[in-house]
């Protein structure tokens, strides 16, 4: 059987984790952080997050070097749950991955119109009573294909622009938060939380699975490792960007409430932008937002966009769907038939255009929980060492309660029934295509 190919070093596999957590919903989604936590209840709620996170990504780093395979929490689940338990499990994380790659092609379209408005014309027709104009959806299909193109043609091409992507990134983030520090001030900040600081900063915690998911693609892509890659690697690559996501998140924050006052951006579409832009008098701070958001969105399409067809590639290989999508590509080594469905799949998930933007941050925040608080849980029945086992532990708490969050009525920004009906379709989906394997 023909394998992937194995291109893939240390920096590859942080850019793929760090990637695929960051893109651009610290510019398109600044207003709605703010209006859920205030300044620092986002901060607090980002930072605690992070710290959270790390006995997961730990259990993740630990499950990798034992189990290198494409399928994920699947697999680990298999271990020791039943084939269902194992299948949906992997099947929770695919939508994770799967459902941000139409975000970023819908949010693509929003990013150019906002420096080109003439882009907001030919509407086709409304979804939600949010209208799709044809030349922002051709920005995103034009995107996907490129991306599908990229991805299809080999591992070491996706990861060298992802490279890219993240480096320049990170080096236009400390340009903006340069400007912030040195044109803000620690007035703005006021108030400090948008309600009180405990539901200012749950309502913060609840988005931060989707925010901060990513550091569990660097399994997905385990199989296609350099020969002389040591497995430790993994581990370092995991934790290193777990710590710079939620870092990057919380200087994000940071730099806009501090620049100018918060409460003046919420409901303001690329609330980012707009403090820059109010702050300096000048437009030219927009333009380096912007394009650094570009290229967040950018490598996060292009992070979520391998995870998930390895994933699709994984559930192939196992017959647990159609057996076509466990393909591989005889002279790219690569999943192929994955590529291909991711690709279609996003393309057609494209055409509810802006509608799909809220709704996806919560389920996914769901799915990514329960897909951790499984692989936390299996990790947890087939290690016997107290220490890995008290780490392991934490993270099913963590995990646990990051789920409960959201589907509790008690909580503050529980599921609304539009949100349950999109989780029931992706089971019954899963259910369907289970049934064809």
């Amino acid at each position: 059987m023909t394998r992937l190919a194995r291109k893939l070093y240390i920096a590859d596999y942080f850019a793929l984790a760090f990637g695929t957590m960051v893109g651009a919903g610290w510019l398109v989604l600044m207003d709605d952080w703010l209006g859920r936590g205030g300044p620092l209840g986002a901060i607090l709620g980002f930072a605690l997050g992070g710290i959270l996170l790390l006995p997961i990504g730990y259990v993740y780093g630990q499950w990798v070097q034992r189990l290198p395979d494409a399928a994920g929490e699947a697999a680990y689940a298999a271990e020791v749950f039943p084939p269902m338990v194992s299948y949906f499990t992997g099947w929770m994380m695919l939508l994770v991955y799967f459902i941000v790659c139409p975000w970023e092609a819908v949010a693509v379209g929003k990013l150019a119109a906002y420096i080109f408005p003439s882009l907001n014309s030919f509407e086709l027709y409304r979804v939600a009573g949010q209208p799709v104009f044809l030349p922002r959806l051709l920005l995103g299909i034009l995107l996907t294909l490129f991306l599908a193109v990229l991805n299809y043609r080999g591992i070491r091409l996706s990861a060298s622009f992802q490279n890219w992507m993240t480096a320049a990134v990170l080096l236009l983030f400390v340009f903006v938060t340069g400007i912030s520090a040195v044109r803000g001030a620690a007035a703005n900040f006021q108030p400090l939380f948008h309600a009180s600081p405990w539901i200012s900063i749950v309502l913060t915690l609840q988005i931060v699975p989707y925010f901060m998911t990513g550091f569990e693609s660097v399994p997905k892509v385990a199989e296609e490792a350099h020969p002389e890659f040591h497995s430790k690697g993994f581990l370092r690559a995991i934790l290193a960007a777990v710590a710079v996501g939620a870092g990057f998140y919380v200087l994000a924050v940071a730099a806009v409430a501090y620049i100018g006052p918060w409460q003046d951006l919420l409901g303001k579409r690329f609330a980012t932008a707009i403090a820059f832009e109010r702050a300096l008098g000048a437009r030219w701070p927009v333009g380096i937002i912007v394009a650094m958001a570009l290229f967040g969105l950018f490598q996060c399409f292009n992070g979520n966009f391998v995870a998930s067809s390895r994933l699709l590639f994984a559930f192939g290989r196992r017959r647990t769907i159609h057996p076509q999508f466990g393909t591989v590509h005889e002279k790219f080594l690569t999943p192929s038939a994955a590529i291909l469905g991711i690709t279609t799949g996003t393309l057609a998930c494209l055409l509810l255009g802006d509608a799909l933007l809220v709704p996806v941050t919560e389920v996914g925040s769901m799915a990514a929980a329960l897909g951790w608080c499984a692989t936390c849980l299996s990790f947890w029945m087939v290690e016997k060492r107290t220490p890995m086992r008290m780490i392991t532990g934490l993270g099913i708490a963590v995990s646990l309660l990051l789920f409960l969050m959201k589907v509790v009525p008690i909580f503050p920004g529980h599921f609304s029934p539009a949100e349950w009906i999109a989780f029931g379709l992706w089971v019954a989906l899963g259910f369907i295509l289970r049934g064809r394997g």
